[in-house]
């Protein structure tokens, strides 16, 4: 027994945490998996909700140090993002202690079902198509140009993409020619991330990608920022409030790095739609037992 959980309890948070990380890497919703599973054992709406942001941490500094290519050359795009990621998360960790709880109990499913349909709709998905689409396009245009022959090129260099470069290797536009609604709509992001943040980084995604700022992988790397920045002050705020149940948060954390760290051979081996799907199901039946429940 550790501070009121029995060992069952613990192994089947690490248990929710494995399957929270895993669907995080695939489809971006760990809260999908980690927030309900606290519910499930017990934990209040608003104790499991600031658990699980201390819980799920890792995964966006472990994402944060693995997209050090992606975000050279970006280091004031880093401060301004972390910076409002930061404040954002505060604002939403404060709404949420702040509010009556049955607000975020009365919030959650509606919460759970954005989430779940962000999922459905897929702009993640969308967007790395179409820029798949863009970096072959402009490959082919290049070596048009230079008079290279495709199949030449791919059979004695390695293809287009060694020849001249991923789109992690562009740059992206220049902070003056930013429009001047991004900074709102990421805050605004990131204010939901300290809030909730389920699905918090599909909508920071599509909003980069509706900036036009970059390539792919490079607004991926920017959304990650937005989203951790948030978590960590959130996490924060929530930690000095007494509002955190360490031993839940503790066996969460482990459970995400395991989850995210066995997630990438595995996912090469279903279909993604299969996984986006039983997410979309899964927060659907979710939605619906919890709002009988709430209201």
């Amino acid at each position: 027994m550790v501070a009121g959980f029995s060992l069952v309890t613990l192994a089947l948070i690490l248990f929710a945490g494995v399957g929270a990380g895993f669907v995080g890497y695939a489809v971006g919703a760990s809260s999908l998996v980690s927030y309900p599973a606290l519910l499930a054992l017990g934990i209040p709406p608003v104790l499991a909700n600031a658990s699980n942001t201390v819980g799920v941490i890792g995964t966006g500094i472990g994402g944060i140090i693995g997209a050090q290519r992606e975000l050279r050359g970006q280091a004031a795009r880093v401060i301004v993002y972390m910076t409002i990621g930061a404040l954002g998360g505060v604002a939403g960790a404060l709404l949420l202690l702040e509010l009556d709880p049955q607000v975020f109990e009365f919030a959650a499913p509606a919460l759970i079902l954005f989430s779940s349909l962000l999922i459905a709709v897929n702009p993640r998905g969308r967007i790395a198509a179409r820029q798949a689409a863009k970096d072959a396009a402009a490959q082919l245009a290049d070596m048009g140009a230079a008079g290279v022959n495709p199949a030449d090129d791919a059979a004695h260099s390695g293809g287009p993409a060694a020849r001249f470069g991923t789109s992690a290797d562009r740059p992206v536009q220049p902070m003056s020619r930013d429009a001047w609604w991004v900074w709102l709509a990421t805050g605004g992001v990131a204010v939901y991330s300290g809030y909730f943040g389920a699905g918090a980084g599909t909508v920071a995604l599509a909003v980069l990608d509706a900036a036009k700022i970059g390539p792919f992988h490079k607004i991926n790397a920017l959304k990650t920022l937005i989203g951790t920045g948030a978590n960590i002050t959130a996490a924060v705020v929530f930690i000095a409030r007494g509002v955190v149940d360490w031993p839940a948060a503790v066996m969460l954390c482990v459970g995400c790095f395991i989850g995210g760290y066995v997630a990438p051979p595995v996912t090469r081996r279903i279909p993604a739609n299969v996984m986006r799907w039983a997410a979309v199901i899964a927060g659907i039946i979710l939605t619906i037992d919890l709002a009988l429940k709430t209201y």
